[in-house]
């Protein structure tokens, strides 16, 4: 991951994105026109991809979103960090595996991870994010990090996720929700509240966002995508930088 959160131009140049990806190219152009319209040309931060692996997740594995997912948040980290990889954590009822996606082995990369994996359980948000700080700390990058964070559905335990978001808010991690499903679920009751969460009452920054992706995320054009894992990220990282977060 990048140490550095400002520099010129494209971490990774459209070039060797052809080289070694050719099927990220078309995504990382369209990132980059979202880049341009956030002000976040030549930034730079470490980019996370959380994905869910609960039961009700089972289809859109076997359809490819979550593969088109991982591909477009790949082509969005080639601008922002230098090592060709993004982290993925996979979490149902426990943290089931992290591992990456990377440039030069993205093809069907998500469908070999969850053939080694087990029993797909329930949502426990607050064990994903736990996954997702102990990585960055561990790191030892001082990157601002845009975490995607993808789910179908509400957590096990609000109290512990909005727990976990609050804690987070003291370091430099920008949480990104997107919901999977019916937009009129209830399900994603508690995301649309988390993203409100008061400052500074509940925590010292907003720092999460939360959108839908609707029931056929893959549809979804690549500049809206961009347009909103972006909307929220430099209003964060502005107020990051005034509280001292980032550099």
């Amino acid at each position: 991951m990048t140490g550095s959160p400002l520099a010129a131009g494209p971490a990774i140049s459209l070039r060797k994105v052809e080289e070694q990806a050719p099927a990220i190219a078309g995504p990382y152009r369209s990132a980059q026109v979202s880049l341009d319209k956030h002000g976040m040309s030549g930034g730079r931060a470490a980019v996370y991809l959380v994905l869910d692996h609960s039961g009700s997740m089972r289809e859109y594995y076997r359809d490819g979103s979550v593969q088109a997912l991982a591909d477009r948040v790949l082509g969005l980290s080639a601008h922002l960090d230098d090592d060709g990889r993004v982290p993925v954590v996979l979490f149902s009822t426990d943290v089931d595996a992290v591992t990456d996606i990377a440039l030069d082995n993205h093809h069907g990369r998500i469908d070999a991870i969850v053939a080694g994996l087990g029993h797909m359980g329930r949502t426990s948000y607050h064990l994903a994010m736990d996954a997702v700080i102990d990585h960055y700390l561990d790191s030892g990058s001082t990157a601002p990090a845009l975490v995607v964070f993808q789910t179908d559905g509400g957590p096990t335990s609000k109290h512990a996720a909005e727990r976990y978001l609050c804690k987070a808010a003291r370091l430099p991690l920008f949480w990104q929700f997107i919901g999977f499903g019916n937009k009129r679920s209830s399900q994603f009751d508690f995301l649309r509240r988390l993203d409100e969460l008061a400052v500074p009452a509940k925590r010292p920054i907003d720092n999460a966002g939360f959108f839908h992706a609707g029931t056929d995320p893959a549809a979804v054009p690549d500049s809206e995508l961009y347009d909103r894992l972006l909307g929220e990220f430099p209003q964060w990282l502005a107020a990051a930088r005034a509280q001292g977060l980032v550099g």
